[in-house]
């Protein structure tokens, strides 16, 4: 939802989702990926890409019916895993010194609990939202040298 220009043919939206959606004021959503894929395990290469945006789910509870859980997903019980997961494979697709975006929102989930999930860390970020929740914030792939220390 936060692309100005869903049709640039530099990007590339993938979701575990298609779906269609009419929202509790009467919008419709439309999930409709260019990839169906599971942040958990990207079919891309190494090294695929300079810019990844990192937007998971971000609520472990949503109504079954509710235009939350329709409009942002919801995460699994393992969602430490799943978002531990997550973080390796958008650094494994990015090249070196390549930039993560990632976006979270800590109504459920303090984004302290987030950032312990990867060994990466951010260089910057900043917080937005009417109540200050939304983290806006920004990675670049650590270059590791052959003896496996950071550069």
């Amino acid at each position: 939802m936060f692309w100005f220009d869903k049709k640039n043919q530099a990007v590339l939206f993938g979701d575990i989702r298609d779906e269609e959606h009419v929202l509790c004021d009467g919008r419709s959503l439309n999930i409709t990926p260019d990839v169906f894929m599971d942040f958990r395990k990207l079919e891309f290469a190494a090294d695929s890409f300079r810019l990844v945006v990192f937007d998971p789910p971000h609520l472990r509870r949503a109504g079954a019916d509710s235009w939350l859980k329709a409009k942002y997903g919801i995460l699994s019980d393992d969602w430490r895993e799943d978002l531990r997961r997550g973080f390796a494979e958008c650094f494994r697709v990015l090249k070196d010194e390549g930039v993560l975006i990632f976006k979270w929102n800590e109504t459920q989930i303090k984004v302290s609990e987030i950032l312990a999930l990867t060994d990466q860390k951010p260089l910057f970020g900043h917080v937005s939202g009417k109540r200050a929740n939304t983290h806006w914030i920004t990675f670049m792939k650590t270059v590791r040298s052959g003896n496996g220390e950071s550069s």
